[in-house]
């Protein structure tokens, strides 16, 4: 359930004067209530009123802000005291220290998630640079070489092609041959 801002402030004030406020329907379990309004009163009181509003956007940490959290944690301040400080989630600093504890500071750094892109290429736009006057030149002598190496092949190929075909008319003209002397030869 997301409570509105103004409706922390309301029981923050409320747990301030010692007085509990009432359970919201569709809340089963009164004392996860009662612990997130505690909660509430601890990241206001560490962080001022302005915390307990939704950010639209979440705040990127950087891996020496997370360093400097976890290095409280490890000389001996408690994973809770620490989050509230900070205004984040205790679960979150747990992961960062987990982290730490297995990886070291690499561990703290964020890695891309997700499957990488099949064609990466196609993600970036490349621009091309306008030609300079040699490298127009250089283009247009290159094209013109394509071009002349090109004919040249056509030239070869049509080469190999007539080869092929006159090997294949004497090897035709072999075999006739061949079976022009076998039926004299059964027939004498």
């Amino acid at each position: 359930m997301r409570y509105s801002y103004e409706y922390k402030r309301k029981c923050v004030e409320l747990y301030r004067q010692g007085i509990w406020p009432p359970t919201p329907d569709g809340i089963k379990d009164e004392k996860n209530f009662r612990k997130m309004i505690r909660g509430w009163y601890r990241i206001e009181e560490n962080c001022g009123p302005e915390a307990l509003k939704y950010k639209s956007q979440n705040k990127r940490w950087t891996p020496q802000e997370r360093y400097e959290l976890v290095a409280q944690v490890i000389v001996g301040q408690s994973i809770k005291e620490t989050a509230f400080r900070a205004g984040i989630n205790s679960g979150m600093l747990y992961q960062w220290v987990q982290k730490y504890k297995t990886k070291g500071y690499n561990g703290l750094i964020d890695i891309k998630k997700g499957r990488p892109p099949k064609e990466p290429q196609m993600k970036k736009e490349i621009k091309p640079t306008p030609l300079t006057e040699s490298e127009r030149e250089e283009l247009i002598r290159l094209r013109a070489e394509v071009e002349y190496i090109r004919a040249e092949n056509e030239v070869i190929k049509k080469e190999i092609a007539l080869r092929e075909e006159k090997e294949a008319a004497r090897l035709k003209a072999k075999k006739q041959q061949l079976s022009k002397n076998s039926a004299k030869r059964d027939i004498s």
